[in-house]
Order: C-alpha cells, then sequence, then structure tokens
C-alpha cells in the first residue's frame, strides 16, 4: 500500500468510498472542487495495482488542520489503512508546522475513536446532534503537535 495526493484519477473511486461509508456523502464534483482548493490536503491509499483502497481530506487553515473525512473500503478495513492516511496528515502537519489537527467522530463509533486515540489524538469536547441520519453526537478530538 502507497499513500499519495488525491488527483483527479482518484475522484471516481473516492466518490464511491463516500457513497458506501456516509450517510451523507460528498459528490465527485464536491470532491472534484477540493483538488482547486488551495487549503486542501487530501490523501489516497492505493494497493500494489492501484486501486483506492481509502482516503482522508484535511484543510489547512493558518497553523491548524481539520480533518474532513477518513474513508476506507469496507472490505480493505483493519489493514493499516486509516491508521496509515492519519500518519500521512500527521507527518504533514509536522513539516508544516501546525499546532494540532482536529476531527469529529460519532460519539457510537469506538473502531475510529480507539484509532484516534492510539495515535495520540485527546477528547477536547462534544457537539450535540452534530450528524444526521441518524442523529448522534460529535466528540472532538485534536492531535497537537
Amino acid at each position: 500500500m502507497t499513500v499519495v495526493p488525491m488527483t483527479a484519477a482518484h475522484i471516481e473511486a473516492v466518490a464511491q468510498l463516500e457513497q458506501q461509508c456516509f450517510a451523507d456523502p460528498w459528490s465527485a464534483a464536491s470532491l472534484e472542487e477540493e483538488l482547486d482548493n488551495p487549503p486542501a490536503v487530501f490523501r489516497v491509499a492505493l494497493d500494489d495495482d492501484g486501486r483506492v483502497l481509502g482516503y482522508v481530506g484535511m484543510h489547512h487553515l493558518a497553523d491548524e488542520g481539520y480533518i474532513t473525512n477518513v474513508a476506507v473500503d469496507p472490505h480493505a478495513r483493519r489493514q493499516g489503512i486509516a491508521r496509515a492516511l492519519l500518519q500521512a496528515l500527521a507527518a504533514y502537519g509536522r513539516d508544516n508546522r501546525l499546532c494540532r489537527i482536529t476531527l469529529e467522530v460519532r460519539t457510537g463509533n469506538a473502531p475510529a475513536i480507539a484509532l484516534y486515540q492510539g495515535l495520540g489524538y485527546v477528547r477536547e469536547g462534544v457537539r450535540p446532534r452534530f450528524y444526521r441520519h441518524p442523529t448522534e453526537d460529535a466528540a472532538i478530538y485534536s492531535l497537537y503537535f
């Protein structure tokens, strides 16, 4: 597996991941707009054949990063893909002197929370009723540098 910057060639596969993984997925057009969005930092994980296994998106604003999405193909989970994607963002954060990276996660998403905590993210608060379909609180996590 390799982690590389997202390009136009990845948009269709990433949009399909969005459909598989999220109740309110980003469209292919929205993902394509991120390619020309200066604060956007998007990475994809590819298998040896170049197939998209997962992706992560972040916006770099001032000295902070805000993760928008993390998605992994349901058939490729529990293989370290999300960890590799998040580590790539952490490396970007260190290289670009960010003070922190933040994200929101459904409070009921125990596997994701365990991953974030294992990577050093700390819980900083809750956004009540943040998510829809179904309605659920979001826990706010940050990784400090």
